[in-house]
């Protein structure tokens, strides 16, 4: 029994396929890229010496058109050759259902197509452009009425950490209204920094001006990395310990009361457990007092606790990213040179180029991922009590989230302790 079996795949559309797919006794694999060379060959083959079965993925991939296909499942029907298809019901189907798929499938690989030529230009996807952005001719341009919007909001966010703050703050600055949802996904949305991401989650960098450095895009990461591990709407809270604080006798969050007088002449706050299950339950601490702890043991143990890291050399791993990303756009700018001398063609080229571009990105992204290298430089800084005393409630907040994962206060009668948890 000869059995022989076909493959063909677009390079623009999918990787190339394994010839050792079938999982049958195959006496001989034809396989294409692109064009159809391989194809010709099995019929002309086929003519001198029958196979009795061909296995091929879909039926699509005989031809670029229904014609196509229905000719050349006639010229194999008329060599004797039975036709099974392993990923699609396809060959065994009445002659209508057939031709719908093969339409269908036609139909969503000419607009699969479509995209990918885009995407080899690095040209944006269909649809309407994001707010601070216009469509081109062939990539994002600014609107340069709402650009500022978006950067204001943005700077906003790096200045106070809080996303329903600079949600508020667009609305009252600009009267552009939008909600928490929008706001988180302009945060993390590539367009804003120069890239152009795809639906098949590839992102290709520096393709049109950007609304945010590439600093800022690693300080909002960042960010929004600290921030999940804070409760609901702590992070746009007015107080700076909001979030942090933990009781370490009953595991409660401890939530911030404001208290005034009578008169309302004056005003105290105090953190309380919010979900004590002790009898009597756990009492409500001073928050002045609590902060004024926080910074002292802050301004102690945090030099400690980064000396104490085992930080691997953060210089020579940028370094080799660094190199990384050289060598990829070296390569990059040598493509135009060997289209021009024959020894690529177009299409290979844009291929080449469209993936090397990715991998860029991809570098770019775990440089920007990294932590600051002068991390014991800032650890020094953030050490003096004097700094912190001169900070707002709100950049408090901000220095607090970036070393500290929780405070616990623990109790022995009247005396309570205070014990901090950085991040790293």
């Amino acid at each position: 029994m000869n059995i022989i079996a076909y493959l063909y795949s677009d390079p623009l559309l999918e990787s190339t396929p394994n010839p050792n797919v079938w999982g049958w006794e195959v006496d001989r694999v034809y396989q294409d890229l692109g064009g159809r060379d391989q194809l010709q060959q099995l019929l002309k083959d086929c003519r001198e010496e029958p196979a009795e079965y061909l296995l091929i993925r879909r039926l699509e991939e005989l031809g670029d058109s229904v014609d196509e296909v229905c000719d050349r499942i006639s010229n194999l029907e008329s060599l004797g050759i039975k036709l099974i298809t392993t990923e699609s019901v396809g060959y065994n189907q009445t002659p209508l259902q057939l031709l719908k798929e093969i339409q269908e499938s036609q139909r969503s690989r000419r607009l699969r197509k479509g995209h990918a030529k885009r995407r080899l230009k690095a040209s944006p996807g269909p649809g309407k452009a994001p707010y601070g952005y216009k469509r081109g001719k062939d990539r994002y341009i600014l609107d340069r009425s709402a650009a500022p919007v978006v950067k204001d909001f943005f700077e906003q966010y790096l200045l106070y950490g809080s996303l329903r703050g600079a949600v508020r703050y667009l609305e009252k600055k600009y009267c552009k209204k939008i909600s928490v949802s929008t706001g988180q996904r302009w945060l993390s949305n590539p367009v804003y920094r120069g890239d152009t991401a795809y639906q098949n989650g590839q992102v290709i960098s520096d393709t049109h001006v950007a609304i945010v450095t590439r600093e800022e895009a690693a300080q909002i990461d960042r960010l929004i990395r600290r921030n999940r591990h804070l409760p609901p709407r702590t992070a746009s809270a007015n107080r700076s310990l909001a979030g942090l604080v933990v009781c370490g006798e009953c595991q409660s969050p401890m939530t911030i009361t404001r208290v005034t007088t009578r008169a309302k002449q004056g005003e105290y706050l105090y953190l309380r457990p919010t979900k004590c299950n002790k009898q009597p339950k756990c009492g409500a601490i001073s928050y002045e007092q609590v902060l004024q702890e926080t910074i002292e043991r802050t301004c102690q143990d945090l030099p400690l606790a980064v000396a104490g890291m085992n930080v691997p050399n953060m210089n020579g791993i940028k370094s080799a990213i660094t190199s990384q990303i050289a060598a990829k756009q070296d390569i990059l700018a040598q493509l135009p040179n060997l289209t021009a001398n024959g020894i690529l063609d177009s299409e290979t080229a844009d291929i080449r180029a469209y993936k090397l571009r990715t991998e860029i990105s991809q570098l770019q992204g775990k440089l920007a991922s990294l932590p600051p290298v002068n991390l014991q430089a800032i650890a020094q800084a953030v050490s003096i009590p004097q700094f912190w005393l001169d900070l707002s409630e709100s950049e408090r907040r901000f220095y607090f989230r970036e070393f500290i994962r929780q405070i616990e206060i623990t109790r022995q009668a009247e005396v309570w302790q205070l014990k901090l948890v950085f991040i790293f």
